[in-house]
């Protein structure tokens, strides 16, 4: 890894933009609230971590 490159698990912009629309959309619970949902984006970052790191 170079100074200055962005890191690999790191969701650029225009890749965000053609996978978010391929995302289910999830309506809120009202009878089962639960815990609240995380960022898509943050966990596909963290699943994109674990791939590239081996943890």
């Amino acid at each position: 890894m170079r100074r200055g490159e962005q890191l690999p698990w790191i969701v650029p912009d225009e890749l965000w933009a053609r996978i978010e629309p391929l995302l289910p959309v999830v309506s809120p619970r009202a009878d089962h609230p639960g815990r609240k949902r995380l960022d898509d984006r943050k966990v596909l970052s963290g699943i994109l971590f674990v791939l590239y790191t081996g943890i």
